[in-house]
């Protein structure tokens, strides 16, 4: 489901697009977020019913999570979508593609008004540093 929500995102054409895909992720009682919430509260229950003293940081832990950034995350993707829904715009770089071809065409691409897709920058990781030679023992 939540793949799903970042395909309609990534196809997304206007700003109503997006916004009703983050509604599905933010909704209160049967959004994704909701459902994460749940799963970490039973996860929570779980680890405090062991006892443990590892189980119960596990559990103080996760409570953390649930309370101080999964909160964070869905109130400031539901302020994403509600600025999003008031716009009411098409994005300028994104446009329908009906991905039929012309009879005077021969692909799709030469018609077509998709964007490119997203380009990849990776940063170049440096090479292993060798260690200098360790001294002798004597």
């Amino acid at each position: 489901m939540v793949a799903h929500q970042a395909e309609r995102i990534r196809q997304a054409t206007t700003t109503e697009e997006v916004a009703d895909a983050l509604t599905e992720l933010t909704a209160a009682h049967d959004g994704v977020l909701a459902a994460l919430d749940d799963v970490l509260t039973a996860t929570i229950e779980f680890h405090l019913g062991l006892g443990g003293a590892s189980d119960i940081a596990t559990a103080s832990r996760l409570r953390y999570l649930a309370e101080g950034r999964l909160d964070v995350i869905r109130s400031d993707l539901a302020g994403v979508r509600a600025d999003l829904a008031d716009r009411h715009e098409p994005h300028p770089q994104r446009s329908m593609c009906s991905a039929e071809v012309g009879p005077g065409e021969r692909e799709a691409s030469a018609v077509c008004g998709c964007p490119p897709p997203p380009r990849t920058t990776t940063t170049p990781i440096p090479a292993p540093t060798t260690p200098a030679p360790a001294g002798r023992r004597r």
